[in-house]
């Protein structure tokens, strides 16, 4: 290997312009790297329109409407984590104005129903279980009501942040709070001017540690559709001056991609139904999307350094359907085996200065000397060598994204023997950057970083051979 030697006075330059170049861009926060390592988790869409076969209620619904005879939470927490799914997220109150919780800010709540003769409380159910099943418990709580009195005045700003407090209060800790950008008319007419800012605030200070999902964040941002698909690129930074909830969020493919050079961390959430409807319907009973439709999705999500955040909707009895929890364990299957053995477990990798032995199965982190990475910009290119011919199909980047999203361009040039024979490009990596090709036997493989902001953050590798049929189309 080559030795090389540099001065103090360059060496010090370096360093001071490295840091310099880390400290202009956004780093994540500690709620943040958290909800980044949550991965994939499910969304529950339920209430009114779960028995009126609706999508979006109309707020006048009857409160006797829901009524699931046989709700069992504790049903939902088993196949959440069953499929791996890290959390859920619940629709406390959709914009019909239904609380699925007695609210002392609303008559039209669980209590004002039949279900357990007013004495129900769904929130309080699911926190629970999910406490008891290690998930963590997420609310959907939309701003729009289409039942509430006050609703278009601004006492509705006073009753929504008294809604949120007896959330924190009552059933936290709420780790994820799901703000929708509709702004639609109320009983009276009228669409509501919400008070964002006190909204906000409120959060802070009752539950700081909660992450506020919404168009512009401020701490995870909307991927821009509802199909469950990041972009490629996708960055985690996006500049929101100017820009509101709603009709005035960035454009969609802003959203979708997020800026390059964007001033705010605000990663994207890929939201998408496992049904074609967000409320279940049992005339989609055979239309739930098959585990190899999911795998796809994960890989257009999670593969591409996003959050997967899966809507699986309690039937009218009050629990996940036969035909779901299938859907769902079959996905789990094809992911376990899919990602089972690294093959690189045996592989050694080759830089300017040193030589790491790849023994874990899972994504290995590479550390390195922090004199030899101030040294050499060349630390960002190295070399995976495999012990023999392996054919593989399946390469997994992880990006140190404590230190920033730095990695701008790479490229992955598979070889056997002394021969190039495939180029792999790729923008964005993130968190996590899942790359599939179609089946190749190689002896080694190269990874440049054409482009990078800073130093080289890649701290971990992996390569798989999946079924080829999962390769993303």
């Amino acid at each position: 290997m080559k030795k090389y030697f540099y001065s103090s006075f360059v060496l010090c330059f370096f360093l001071i312009v490295s840091h310099y170049s880390r400290s202009q861009s956004p780093l994540p926060t500690r709620q943040q790297l958290a909800w980044h390592e949550m991965e994939f988790y499910l969304f529950m869409h339920f209430g009114p329109n779960t028995f009126t076969d609706k999508e979006w209620g109309e707020g006048n619904e009857p409160e006797d409407a829901f009524n699931p005879a046989n709700l069992d939470c504790r049903q939902w927490c088993r196949i959440a984590k069953a499929s791996g799914a890290k959390g859920i997220i619940i629709t406390a109150k959709h914009h019909d104005g239904f609380c699925l919780w007695p609210s002392k800010y609303s008559t039209h709540t669980v209590r004002e129903s039949k279900w357990k003769n007013g004495q129900g409380d769904v929130l309080k159910e699911l926190s629970q279980a999910c406490r008891e099943n290690g998930l963590k418990f997420g609310v959907y709580l939309s701003p729009w009501d289409r039942n509430h009195p006050d609703y278009g005045t601004e006492k509705y700003n006073d009753v929504f942040v008294n809604m949120m407090k007896e959330i924190f209060q009552n059933y936290g800790p709420v780790w994820e709070l799901w703000w929708d950008g509709a702004n639609g008319e109320g009983p009276n007419g009228k669409k509501q001017v919400y008070d964002w800012r006190r909204f906000e605030n409120t959060v802070r200070q009752f539950s700081p540690k909660t992450v506020i999902f919404s168009d512009i964040g401020p701490d995870i941002r909307w991927v821009g559709n509802e199909i469950g698909i990041a972009g490629d690129p996708n960055w985690n930074f996006l500049d929101t001056d100017g820009f509101k909830r709603g009709n005035g969020a960035p454009p969609v493919d802003t959203l979708n991609h997020g800026n390059y050079d964007g001033a705010k961390w605000i990663p994207a959430e890929c939201d998408v139904s496992i049904r074609p409807g967000w409320f279940y319907h049992g005339t989609e009973d055979d239309k739930v999307k098959s585990p190899q439709q999911l795998f796809d999705l994960y890989l257009k999500s999670v593969g591409r350094g996003a959050n997967l955040l899966l809507n699986v909707p309690p039937d009218r009895k009050g629990r996940i359907s036969e035909k779901d929890s299938t859907a769902l364990i079959g996905f789990k299957m094809l992911r376990d085996e899919s990602f089972v053995e690294n093959l690189l477990k045996q592989a050694s990798t080759y830089y300017e200065f040193s030589q790491k032995d790849l023994s874990s199965n899972d994504l290995t982190f590479r550390s390195f000397d922090s004199v030899s990475s101030a040294y050499s910009i060349n630390l960002q290119n190295f070399i995976v060598q495999l012990p023999q011919p392996t054919k593989l199909n399946c390469i997994v980047l992880r990006e140190a994204i404590h230190l920033g999203q730095t990695i701008r361009k790479f490229s992955i040039v598979l070889y056997n023997g002394s021969k190039a024979i495939k180029e792999i490009p790729g923008t964005s990596v993130g968190r996590k950057r899942i790359l599939t090709f179609p089946a190749t036997t190689i002896t080694s493989f190269k990874v440049y970083m054409v482009d990078a902001k800073g130093n080289d953050n890649v701290s971990g590798i992996a390569a798989y051979l999946i079924d080829e049929g999962l390769v993303e189309k």
